[in-house]
């Protein structure tokens, strides 16, 4: 009952008593009054029952046009008590590729994307064209609930290089590995990246890889442990030598130690490895010490800009850096195994434009300081530069030209040239 409805109900009372109590008034007033007002008390009851009536019309219109709760997004789909996930890209090149001195052949991998070491040097020029879809990959991605934590497992695959394909009729290849790891709270155990390589640092391209002279690209076989921004690994080891046919025999496995800085400017890393050289020869066998250091990363120019770059060096990093464009050691005439030193890196600008292109352009390098009783033909040096424009056509659809010019030499000074246009479509699921 409102304040108002009490004080008419106590003021009825009180005048009813105060009509009672004069000698004066007559049954008539007394009557006339109370019916006057309990006219009042109705009127005032009836205009806060039409104020609570409008109340609760007005709640009951809100509740039912406030809209229904949205339901939760879940990134995959699930089963059971784990998360799947897939995804990948469809990618189709054409490839137009010069080569100076000699050719590439059709069943060789290089002739889908730039390996610096493949650039032939004193032949014949060659000019050739190909198509390719095989840069394409998918990824199956999977968490399991665990306690207060989860178990992700992830795996992926491409169509590179595979050996069970050729361009006769189907142009049929055979999927290829490239990461399959579990990661449990710090662990990860597997083969990813290794943790000598920011990825951040690879330059976006039109083609499968761009500027790989000096960057550090390889994945294989590990157990990390992260920490914060600290990251220790232990990784696959593999000793390749320059100029005598060896057996691997490593026995202690790559030890790579790496700290990261990530903030609004981007993120930067620095990176260690020790890596025990350790091969066979038939008749003898021998060891060396390898190492590497190298700082890489992602730094943020400008409102959308961004440089990308990769600086390593060391003594026996070999196959860690230009793809394999080295080798980690070299048997001197004294049947002792010693570490080739090399020194490499790359740096990339990217540059939006318009509401969705941009481009991408850079320079790659590695330098090797072969021991002077190699051969004349070793590669003494490998570099290259590349520009491309890339265009998203549609949500996650994307066209890219590109050009490349890449250089390798030998210990010998004879060079050969590689130059090579590329038009890619791709299409990110």
């Amino acid at each position: 009952m409102s304040k108002s409805v009490r004080a008419i109900m106590l003021s009825t009372a009180a005048a009813v008593f105060a009509l009672g109590a004069s000698a004066d008034g007559t049954m008539e007033d007394r009557v006339a009054a109370l019916e006057e007002m309990v006219a009042e008390l109705k009127a005032e009851l009836a205009a806060e029952r039409a104020k609570t009536d409008e109340s609760i019309v007005r709640i009951e219109k809100t509740v039912a046009e406030a809209p229904a709760a949205a339901a939760p997004k879940t990134d995959g789909f699930k089963v059971g008590d784990t998360t799947l996930k897939f995804g990948g890209f469809i990618d189709a090149d054409v490839h137009v590729t010069n080569l100076t001195d000699g050719g590439i052949a059709s069943t060789s991998i290089a002739r889908d994307f730039y390996i610096p070491s493949a650039i032939p040097v004193g032949g014949d020029e060659t000019t050739f064209t190909d198509f390719t879809a095989e840069p394409s990959r998918f990824f199956l991605a999977a968490s399991t609930p665990v306690g207060e934590g989860k178990v992700d497992g992830y795996i992926e695959l491409d169509f590179l290089g595979s050996g069970q394909g050729n361009e006769l009729v189907s142009n049929s290849y055979s999927p290829r590995l490239r990461r399959a790891f579990v990661k449990y709270g710090n662990w990860l155990v597997g083969q990813e990246w290794s943790t000598f390589q920011n990825t951040s640092a690879i330059p976006e391209s039109a083609s499968f890889l761009a500027l790989p002279d000096g960057m550090i690209f390889i994945r294989q076989p590990q157990i990390r442990y992260t920490k914060g921004n600290w990251m220790f690994a232990l990784e696959n080891p593999n000793t390749t030598t320059l100029n005598a046919g060896s057996r691997d025999e490593n026995l202690l496995p790559d030890v790579v130690a790496r700290y990261n800085m990530t903030g609004d400017f981007g993120n930067v890393s620095f990176a260690g490895i020790a890596r025990q050289l350790r091969a066979d020869f038939g008749a003898s066998e021998d060891e060396t010490f390898g190492y590497g250091l190298s700082v890489s990363g992602l730094v943020k120019a400008g409102a959308k800009d961004d440089i990308r770059f990769n600086l390593v060096g060391g003594e026996g990093i070999g196959r860690y850096v230009g793809l394999a464009a080295s080798r980690s050691a070299a048997l001197d005439p004294n049947g002792k195994l010693e570490a080739i030193p090399s020194v490499g890196g790359l740096v990339a600008w990217r540059h939006p434009f318009g509401e969705t292109a941009r481009f991408s352009g850079g320079y790659s390098g590695l330098f090797v300081d072969n021991p002077t009783y190699l051969a004349s033909t070793s590669t003494k040096s490998v570099q290259s530069a590349f520009g491309a424009v890339l265009w998203d056509v549609a949500p996650k659809t994307t066209l890219g030209v590109e050009l490349m010019h890449g250089i390798r030499e030998e210990e010998s000074g004879n060079k050969g040239d590689m130059t090579r246009f590329t038009f890619s479509t791709k299409y990110a699921f």
